[in-house]
C-alpha cells in the first residue's frame, strides 16, 4: 500500500501565535497533529517538541514495524506496533513535563496529540486531548478518535444532553494533555486500512467548524494536494478563532 500525505498549518485570524505542530512521514507511515496549550507558557514548544519526540521514538522502533510487516499474522507483533506508538506518546509526555520543570517560564505547557501509524493494512491511532482523526471510506466519513473534553465527559456520564452540549460554557476545556503531568493515559485503537482510505488529522481549529458531510465533500471537489488549503480556507472564512492544522493521508 502506498501512502501519500499533504499538510498545512495556519495561525488563523484571532491568535497571535501558531501553537500547533504536525509531522508527516510517508515512508514510516507516521502522521501526527499536536495543538499546544499554555499561551505564554510556551504551548508551541510543547507541541513541536512532542511531535519531534514521537517521530524519533517511532523511527527507532522501525525494526518492530518491519518484523510485523514480514509476519503480520502474529498477534504479539501487532501488539508491539500498537505499544510502540503508545510509548512514543508517553515519552513525549515525560519529556515535555521535564522541560517545564527545568524552566519556570514553561511551567504548565502541554499539548494535545492525535497520531496515526500505518503498517500495510494495519493501523493504530493514539489520542490525547481534542484534536481528531477521521477516516473516509467509500464516500463515508467516520471519526476514529474520542475527544478528551469536559463536555464530552459530561455527555458520556449522562450529566448533560446533546442540546446542552451545544451551548455549554467551557466547551474547549480538555481533560487530558501531554506534558501536564509526567504521565498521561493514551487511548489507542487498532484499525484496518484499505486501499482508497483517506485520513484527516486536524486540530480543533478546523473540526470546530466542520459540519456533517463536509470532509467527504471537500475530497470530491479538490485534488489531494489542494485539500489541506481548502480546509484551512473554510475554517478561516467561518471565523478562524484558533490555529488550524490539517494533515491528509491517502492510502492507495
Amino acid at each position: 500500500m502506498r501512502l501519500r500525505s499533504h499538510a498545512l498549518t495556519d495561525r488563523g485570524r484571532r491568535r497571535p501565535l501558531n501553537e500547533d505542530a504536525y509531522a508527516c512521514d510517508d515512508a514510516l507511515g507516521l502522521f501526527v497533529v499536536a495543538d499546544g496549550v499554555g499561551g505564554h507558557a510556551k504551548g508551541e514548544v510543547a507541541s513541536q517538541e512532542s511531535v519531534e519526540q514521537i517521530t524519533g521514538f517511532v523511527r527507532q522502533g522501525r525494526p518492530l514495524i518491519e518484523a510485523f510487516m514480514k509476519d503480520p499474522g502474529r498477534d504479539e507483533k501487532r501488539e508491539q506496533v500498537r505499544r510502540l506508538l503508545e510509548s512514543a506518546v508517553q515519552s513525549a509526555c515525560y519529556m515535555v513535563f521535564g522541560l517545564a520543570e527545568m524552566d519556570p517560564s514553561q511551567k504548565g505547557m502541554s499539548t494535545t496529540i492525535s497520531a496515526l501509524l500505518i503498517a500495510g493494512d494495519y493501523g493504530v491511532t493514539a489520542q490525547v486531548g481534542d484534536s481528531r482523526i477521521y477516516r473516509v471510506r467509500s464516500g463515508m466519513g467516520q471519526q476514529l478518535t474520542e475527544d478528551h473534553t469536559l463536555v464530552n465527559y459530561k455527555l458520556k456520564q449522562g450529566l448533560i444532553t446533546e442540546d446542552d452540549a451545544k451551548t455549554m460554557k467551557g466547551k474547549n476545556v480538555i481533560t487530558r494533555a501531554v506534558g501536564h503531568k509526567d504521565y498521561v493515559e493514551v487511548d489507542t485503537r487498532e484499525i484496518e486500512v484499505q486501499a482508497g482510505d483517506r485520513f484527516l488529522l486536524c486540530s480543533d481549529g478546523l473540526h470546530g467548524y466542520l459540519q456533517a458531510g463536509e470532509i467527504e465533500g471537500m475530497l470530491l471537489r479538490v485534488s489531494p494536494e489542494e485539500a489541506p488549503a481548502g480546509f484551512v480556507e473554510m475554517a478561516n472564512e467561518r471565523g478562524g478563532r484558533d490555529n488550524i492544522t490539517v494533515v491528509m493521508v491517502f492510502a492507495d
